[in-house]
């Protein structure tokens, strides 16, 4: 099993089960298991945090979804919408042993080439970062904290 590494957030309850290949544990936004990870226990905790923390609708998240970058077929791992319905906050996740680093904010970057939010996070479970984009003026700055869900928009 993987060693659940504690983590820079509150502590959350998990629902957790055992298939034929590993260890899988309960996503309550996509409602079913998924193999444990270390990416996925970042994004578990993370997401568990907005929820639960910083109010953020679980029914306004959207986990692991394909879009299209230059013709590729590229998967985000968490999006959060806004009331509009529209994405408002990229969020990359890391393995904790994973460096947040400028490899992994260009690529949440390109991401925002196709979503457009105004907020990207870049999360290792350890350490998080948020920036505020500025697609108008194409500028960032980074922000020191992740904002409530009420400030998305």
């Amino acid at each position: 099993m993987y060693n659940k590494e504690k983590l820079n957030l509150p502590e959350y309850s998990f629902r957790y089960r055992v298939s034929e290949k590993h260890y899988q544990i309960f996503d309550v936004v996509r409602k079913k298991y998924v193999a444990l990870t270390p990416e996925e226990w970042v994004r578990q905790n993370f997401v568990s945090w907005l929820i639960h923390e910083k109010k953020y609708p679980m029914g306004l998240i959207a986990i692991e979804k394909v879009l299209m970058l230059n013709e590729l077929k590229k998967r985000y791992d968490v999006v959060v919408y806004n009331q509009k319905n529209l994405p408002a906050m990229l969020i990359e996740c890391k393995a904790p042993n994973v460096v947040v680093s400028q490899k992994v904010f260009d690529q949440a970057a390109r991401y925002n080439l196709v979503l457009k939010v105004a907020f990207l996070v870049v999360t290792n479970g350890l350490e998080h970062f948020c920036c505020s984009i500025n697609l108008e003026a194409n500028t960032y700055s980074f922000m020191n904290n992740i904002p409530d869900y009420e400030y998305l928009f």
